[in-house]
């Protein structure tokens, strides 16, 4: 099927509005030529894709990318007070000043514009690859893009169980920052590693992280969206596991005018597991898409996918979920639920929770369910001397608990239940 010229328009232009990187080695210009062809060919995202049918991507693609006010901090940042790693971006830009010293007991830690420089690096086996495995069957456009033009973002290697979190902070300074950022990770068979990722970044943000979880190694990802409303942010999670191998990955998002959280995950490995995890709440335009792809291409491999969302004054929430088995995944355990809570008529949830299995010895399984708070448990609070305000945040905490929970670290699951009951609190 011919691509309609306005994808292919719309794509060009993308391509325009970045320069070209320079002086790169040649495994990095290969990775980025094969992205900008296959963006050239496919073009940009519309509204009539299958995966963008529920998300306007219009101002993901619009050039420029516009304003958007910055938020006044009236509070500690999430993550500031635990002893942590700190990697800084300032609208988009690696700061060496106001990040720790790279130097980290089992960690290598290197900014992509060196790596990209380099001839022999172990980063030619990761940077690209894992994002053009994950265009198909699913297309996606905009990380090709940042395949083909990101200069900026972190590659880090981790030989052993890192000594402390590796926590990236995006940070904000010009109302129109427009961003690009890319993350290359490997963890090598037996490593351990938390990263923890916070704040808004950009009006306008693109992240891609790749991640390579070795043999037996163990990849902890959990991350915050900052609280800006105007901002609008697309990103996408791309990982590989080998055998024995763990990923879990959770997302908190607060607010924002459009989030698009893409994963594509791929056990590839016998007796891998990986959770994908996700809570959300927001009003008013609020718009909110968790695009998940899961392949378990390994033996005995578990995954589970939890997402949870909040919504109210005509906020809108889309799931899109997929566990594709492969012939010979057998014993398989795929697990996925989406659940909404709406708080008024106006608010939307679109689900698409999709199952394709070609192994016969699987357990798999799906549900979406969308509702208001429960009318009996918010009367059984009530009549025992609570507030009916206060009772429904507990309800609506209680809901987003069970995807919280996939939070491995107590104390970090604890200060994001503290942070949501303060943003509950304050939109009394």
């Amino acid at each position: 099927m011919a691509v309609p010229a306005l994808k292919l328009d719309a794509a060009r232009a993308l391509l325009a509005a970045w320069p070209e990187p320079a002086g790169e080695a040649h495994w990095a210009r290969a990775a980025r030529a094969q992205a900008e062809r296959w963006l050239r060919e496919c073009g940009a995202p519309a509204r009539r894709d299958e995966y963008w049918k529920f998300t306007d991507p219009a101002s993901l693609i619009v050039e420029p990318a516009g304003e958007a006010a910055l938020l006044a901090a009236d509070e500690v940042p999430v993550f500031q007070t635990r002893d942590t790693h700190r990697l800084v971006f300032v609208d988009g830009v690696f700061s060496p000043e106001a990040s720790t010293p790279l130097e980290i007991a089992g960690v290598e830690i290197a900014p992509l514009r060196e790596v990209l420089g380099v001839d022999i690096h172990w980063a030619r086996e990761v940077f690209g690859q894992l994002e053009a495995a994950g265009q198909v069957p699913v297309q996606r456009p905009l990380a090709a893009l940042n395949t083909a033009r990101a200069v900026e973002g972190c590659v880090i290697r981790v030989t052993g169980a890192a000594s402390r979190p590796i926590h990236f902070v995006y940070r904000r300074k010009a109302a129109g920052a427009d961003a690009m950022v890319r993350h290359v990770i490997r963890l090598e068979p037996g490593a351990d590693l938390t990263l923890l990722e916070s704040a808004a970044g950009a009006a306008r943000l693109n992240t891609v992280m790749e991640v390579e979880i070795g043999d037996g190694a163990a990849f902890h990802h959990v991350r915050t969206q900052g609280r800006d409303h105007q901002r609008r942010a697309v990103t996408g999670l791309f990982a590989r596991l080998g055998r024995e191998s763990r990923l879990k990955s959770f997302t908190l998002t607060v607010n924002g005018r459009l989030t698009r959280n893409e994963a594509f995950v791929e056990l590839r490995g016998d007796d891998a597991s990986a959770h994908v995890a996700g809570a959300c709440v927001g009003d008013g335009d609020f718009h909110h898409d968790d695009t998940v792809f899961v392949t378990h291409a390994g033996q005995g491999c578990e995954s589970r996918q939890v997402f949870k969302k909040v919504l109210r004054g005509g906020a809108v929430g889309v799931f899109q979920g997929k566990i594709l088995v492969k012939p010979g995944a057998q014993q398989t355990d795929g697990y996925q639920i989406s659940q909404s809570l709406l708080l008024d008529e106006a608010s939307q949830f679109l689900a698409k929770p999709e199952l394709e299995i070609y192994a016969d010895d699987v357990k798999c399984s799906h549900g979406s369910t969308s509702g208001a708070v429960d009318e009996t448990s918010l009367f059984y609070l009530t009549s025992r001397g609570i507030p009916k305000q206060t009772a429904e945040e507990l309800l609506i905490l209680a809901f987003l608990d069970e995807a919280i929970a996939e939070i491995e670290d107590e104390g970090l699951a604890d200060e994001l239940r503290e942070r949501l009951a303060a943003w509950l609190a304050r939109r009394r």
